[in-house]
């Protein structure tokens, strides 16, 4: 798999040492950044993962920040993307196979290197089951994102929903 990594200034150091680490378990790395400690702000990786993943550059990403709690939300706001702050490997396999997470967020100041690397294979060896119930469920989370969408198109031209 093409696994796409970006991390803002707080993970940049967890994103050097994952790099290695999911090439060694024979996954292609796409490098987003950032390339150094210096401060930026975490929607833009937020945003370079969206576009990897919605340009089929990458299969999945990891995305990283000091929390993971900002760069999920970042990222959450992306269509298409289905992120999952995870610090611990049930968390990291079940949100792939029964939520298509496709997105694991990292807080570079809550995981050490060791934990993030045993999230991170369980990332990316889990699959989505493909079980009814969770095609259904997936379903529903595509659809309020396309509601959603469509409620903030309507909103920019005056459209009127409910009541007032």
């Amino acid at each position: 798999m093409i696994i796409a990594i970006a991390a803002d200034h707080g993970g940049f150091r967890l994103k050097e040492v994952l790099i290695p680490y999911v090439c060694s378990l024979s996954h292609t790395v796409l490098d987003l950044g950032t390339n150094n400690e210096e401060a930026v702000d975490y929607p833009d990786y937020a945003r370079a993962i969206g576009r990897a993943l919605g340009a089929g550059r990458a299969e999945r990403g990891i995305l990283i920040c000091g929390s993971g709690v900002g760069a999920g939300i970042a990222a959450n706001k992306i269509s298409g993307i289905r992120a999952g702050l995870c610090h611990d490997t049930f968390s990291a396999h079940q949100g792939v196979e029964d939520d298509d997470m496709n997105v694991l967020c990292l807080g570079a100041r809550v995981v050490g290197p060791e934990l993030a690397k045993e999230v991170v294979r369980a990332f990316l060896a889990a699959r989505f089951s493909g079980a009814e119930r969770h095609v259904r469920r997936v379903g529903k989370v595509k659809e309020l994102e396309k509601e959603c969408a469509n409620l903030e198109q309507a909103d920019r031209v005056g459209v009127n929903y409910g009541k007032t």
